[in-house]
């Protein structure tokens, strides 16, 4: 289990990289996504090691999985979604406003406007 620990970890540190180093705010967008997904990623493989059996209760069936992480994540997936869109739509107006994508051109442009 020190494996998957360590994937997730260098999943979670390239989007967290790409948030923080990238000057495109596309490139920031799927640094968001990637964390997002490292994110899950660690709950699911942590909500997993209580147990070996799918939640559903049977003869026996004595070490299930907690769904309760489980449905947590569906929720942050469909957040993460959410949030994606709602950035790329944000990218769209400023490129449409300022005409590019890079964080230093947007914040020059629009500083020369006032």
């Amino acid at each position: 289990m020190v494996i998957e620990r360590i994937l997730i970890f260098l999943l979670a540190l390239v989007g967290f990289s790409a948030i923080v180093g990238a000057k495109n705010i596309i490139k920031k967008v799927f640094g968001l996504n990637i964390l997002n997904a490292a994110v899950v990623l660690l709950y699911i493989l942590e909500g997993s090691r209580i147990g070996e059996q799918a939640p559903i209760l049977g003869e026996g069936v004595t070490t299930i999985v907690d769904p309760v992480p489980q449905a947590l994540m569906l929720t942050a997936i469909v957040i993460g979604v959410c949030v994606t869109a709602l950035a790329l739509a944000l990218a769209v107006r400023l490129y449409k406003a300022t005409g590019s994508l890079e964080i230093d051109t947007i914040s020059e442009r629009l500083r020369s406007e006032h």
